[in-house]
């Protein structure tokens, strides 16, 4: 090859021609060339048991699916008619004596609630007396059977750091609770029992939510119930719920026997004419309801658990007043 020299005038008069050819070629090159992944988005962190300001998301029943089978049941029911094993009973009694099949949606009574509100079962069996008023008045419900009773503990550790033992005032307590800054489970799923001790808490004067010491579950009562445990923390229980698990809880009853803390069971069967696109099986949902305050099924409800516990769980009520419960 010849070399030969350029003079520098002539040079940049070339490196300009040969600028229109070479920027096209290297904007080409650019574009082929192999690019940087995107960086993934960012994931939301899994859930967990919400303190302070992180309070617990609620429980959304999912849809629930019909078989179309004239035979089956759908119920929805609070967890303690199934966590304390009563409906581990009661469901093949039923099952055996009227030839229906029960699918049983367990979950808080706030979400049972909504699955009767949505066509989503036949039967609901639940304990928010106010909550079933509302519903009942919406059109959802045929009828609201009262069913039995039992009644709400507070639990907390053996120590009793809030010095609440003995104290016959469920209000008294959680004010004591409160000024100790004890540390509190609550379930804040829209349960019957969530319910209730949000009613208790209004009464006491107080806004616990957001507190250091006030812990969120969004769970059922079994899981509040060793989370509590855990913590060494106080919380409020149903009985049967309670007795059914106690011997793998340190837990102990410190405040019972308040009124305000008694917890009533009604039963009412899904209005079939508030979902007309919707085969809701309403002989199915009578017959259950029926059955749970026919005299044979009280009998069982009064005995359950006294041969495993030394006490029953429930008290049967049916064909009582309302304001005869209790006594």
């Amino acid at each position: 090859m010849l070399n030969f020299p350029v003079r520098p005038a002539l040079a940049r008069r070339l490196k300009l021609l040969a600028l229109p050819f070479t920027l096209p070629l290297l904007l080409g090159l650019a574009a082929c060339s192999p690019q940087p992944a995107a960086a993934p988005a960012a994931q939301p962190a899994p859930p967990t048991a919400a303190t302070g300001a992180q309070p617990a998301s609620k429980p959304t029943p999912t849809p629930v699916e019909r078989s179309g089978d004239s035979k089956e049941v759908i119920l929805a029911t609070t967890t303690s008619t199934q966590d304390s094993g009563l409906l581990d009973v009661l469901v093949p009694l039923f099952e055996q004596q009227s030839g229906y099949r029960v699918k049983t949606i367990s979950v808080g009574t706030g979400a049972a609630l909504a699955l009767g509100a949505r066509g989503e079962a036949d039967v609901v069996l639940v304990h928010a007396p106010e909550a079933e008023e509302k519903w009942m008045a919406e059109g959802n419900g045929t009828e609201r059977l009262l069913v039995m009773h039992n009644d709400f503990l507070l639990l907390g550790p053996p120590a009793d750091p809030a010095g609440i033992k003995g104290e016959r005032s469920a209000l008294v307590a959680l004010k004591r609770i409160a000024e100790r800054g004890a540390p509190w489970v609550s379930r804040d799923d829209n349960s019957g029992t969530d319910q209730l001790e949000k009613r208790l808490w209004q009464q006491a004067g107080l806004s616990p939510k957001g507190q250091s010491w006030y812990i969120s579950t969004g769970q059922g009562m079994g899981a509040t119930l060793t989370l509590a445990d855990q913590k060494n923390a106080y919380t409020l229980s149903d009985r049967a719920t309670y007795l059914a698990r106690q011997r793998t809880l340190q837990a102990v009853p410190l405040v019972e026997g308040d009124a305000q803390l008694l917890n009533v069971y009604h039963v009412m069967p899904v209005n079939p004419a508030r979902f007309p696109n919707v085969r809701i099986n309403a002989p199915g949902g009578k017959a259950f309801a029926d059955f749970l305050v026919a005299p044979r099924t009280q009998e069982v409800i009064g005995v359950f658990g006294k041969d495993k516990y030394g006490q029953a769980l429930f008290f049967p009520d049916a064909g009582k007043a309302e304001d005869q419960l209790g006594q």
